[in-house]
């Protein structure tokens, strides 16, 4: 490492895949964390510390914080699957879980998984970056409906927490404002009784240090370079700024808090500095009216491969269809779109959709979460980790998910479907991703809801009004089915449609036209066909994909 002066900035993936887009529970404030962070050191026999295994959680979460047990698994198992499985792992995951001979097995399986337990306690708190402070301004997020409504206190909270998540403004207040609490939150018991009152004879080990890198990392200046954290802090030429002490090998508390306050900034490669300094890319069409705005734009080409970003925004009656490099493995958000088809064909890391209306997004296969936010009347066909949806309206989900979709508040009309399409490279990106065809859990959703009417929240796609879809592009690769098939109604439903063609083409073929009848009757169907493009829009996506 070169140069002199480090920087350092909280990441971005702790808050926006590792923060439920919700409250945190009234017990996952630093009085009870606290409590928890000793208990764990006094039990490290008991499967508590340094590994905190699934049987100790369930049992501090149930017992001691007071949080259901399908809660506590939903905050174990997306630590463990976006912050601590490789894609290997990941797929032997998959394996074991969907050929359990019965549920007892599942549960006996389950206890031998484990997470870092000062890291798994840093997730925890960070969950404070979504509490609602009744003091501040609540301020009503313009969003596209076609239903003008004032805002419920839910829906404001909600907007106010999903900003959180994405802003790099907000994520260095966080650690900024909360670095005391956090760094007390990783010292031995014994330790805590006395840092109020002589914090600078307090000594910090490695081990907390390296646990800090759970939510910052840095660079030095003219190094493009991203270092971890305790690299950083144990680097001769900032040792004494750090308070690294090289005999202990441990480090000062007063010194290592002031030294992270001062190197702190906003993430360089975060979602602000990809909008305002990002390569801007030409893949939406530039036209009279709305897509004068439509922008695209990525980090790419500027960060190191583990921080990539690609935001669009603006896309209008078009479509838009990319299997690219830039794509793979990069944070992806889209905003304020509208009556548009966006096929994103690349393993992917994350994705965000917001704020969007009257469009179909087909995406490959999301890594970890694809969080779906304030739209209306959009279709969303992929593979991913986990699905979350926040006050979306009359939108249709065609999922292949390991985990159980996860409903936030104010959610209308949802309706879920088996996952129906298959493009060439598909099981080659989900291998990429960790994300295999079982256990496929589309149809279980997890309702964090406060409304009492379920069935206006929710309900599966009948097989009757299911049809399959066709990527309308040739790609070179192996898949040539839909991963995974479709459930048996389903699939039944699409082949009594297909039975009732052939009989249809079989009687047109016995029907003994002449030349001239088959040419009218050619015609009067082609005349039907495009009466049928033109009611239910779907010209348009026709002539977008010819141009």
């Amino acid at each position: 490492m070169d140069g002199s002066r480090v920087q350092l900035w909280a990441k971005t993936d702790p808050f926006l895949l590792g923060a439920l887009q919700m409250p945190p529970p009234a017990k996952f404030s630093m009085h009870y964390l606290r409590k928890m962070a000793s208990y764990v050191r006094t039990r490290a026999t008991e499967g508590c510390y340094p590994r905190l295994y699934w049987a100790m959680w369930r049992h501090i979460a149930c017992g001691k914080l007071q949080i259901v047990e399908e809660t506590a698994w939903l905050y174990f198992e997306t630590f463990l699957s976006v912050f601590e499985r490789s894609v290997a792992q990941s797929l032997d995951w998959a394996e074991v879980a969907s050929t359990c001979p019965s549920s007892e097995k599942y549960e006996e399986i389950k206890s031998q998984l484990s997470v870092d337990t000062l890291k798994f306690i840093l997730f925890l708190y960070i969950q404070q970056i979504n509490k609602i402070s009744l003091r501040a301004p609540m301020i009503e997020s313009e969003w596209p409906s076609p239903r003008s409504r004032s805002p419920t206190p839910d829906f404001v909270a909600q907007s106010s927490i999903y900003n959180k998540v994405w802003d790099d403004y907000s994520h260095y207040n966080f650690i900024h404002n909360h670095l005391t609490y956090i760094l007390e939150l990783l010292m031995e018991p014994k330790q805590l009784s006395i840092v109020t009152q002589s914090s600078h004879c307090i000594l910090i080990s490695a081990e907390v240090v390296n646990a800090l890198g759970f939510l910052i990392e840095g660079t030095v200046d003219k190094n493009r370079a991203v270092n971890h954290f305790l690299d950083l802090a144990v680097w001769q030429p900032v040792q004494i700024k750090s308070g690294f002490i090289e005999t202990s090998g441990a480090f000062s508390f007063q010194k290592l808090q002031a030294w992270i306050k001062e190197c702190l900034v906003i993430n360089p490669f975060g979602i602000t500095a990809c909008i305002k300094s990002g390569t801007k890319l030409s893949w939406a069409q530039q036209v009279d009216g709305l897509n004068k705005r439509a922008k695209v734009a990525c980090n790419t080409y500027k960060v190191p491969h583990t921080h990539r970003m690609v935001v669009m925004s603006q896309i209008s009656k078009q479509t838009l269809a990319k299997s690219s490099k830039t794509l793979v493995d990069a944070r992806v958000k889209i905003h304020r779109c509208s009556d548009c088809y966006i096929y994103l064909l690349s393993p992917l890391r994350s994705v965000t959709v917001e704020k969007c209306q009257n469009c179909t997004i087909i995406l490959g296969p999301v890594q970890t979460v694809l969080h779906i936010q304030m739209c209306y009347n959009v279709k969303i066909i992929a593979v991913c980790q986990r699905l979350s949806l926040l006050s979306t309206t009359n939108c249709t989900f065609h999922i292949l998910t390991p985990t159980r979709p996860l409903f936030y508040c104010g959610n209308q009309g949802a309706v879920l479907a088996p996952f129906h399409i298959r493009y060439s490279m598909l099981e080659d990106h989900m291998a990429q991703t960790g994300l295999a065809t079982v256990p496929n859990s589309w149809d279980r959703p997890f309702l964090f809801s406060t409304e009492s009417n379920n069935s206006n929240i929710w309900r599966l796609m009948p097989p009757e009004d299911f049809f399959t879809f066709v990527v309308p592009f040739e790609m070179e690769g192996d898949t040539t089915e839909i991963p995974g098939g479709l459930p048996p109604a389903y699939s039944n439903s699409v082949q009594q449609r297909q039975q009732k063609i052939h009989t249809w083409q079989k009687t047109v073929k016995d029907a003994g036209l002449t030349r001239e009848q088959r040419k009218q009757f050619q015609a009067v169907v082609e005349m039907k066909f495009n009466e049928w493009l033109s009611k239910t829009e779907n010209r348009h996506q026709l002539d977008s994909l010819v141009s």
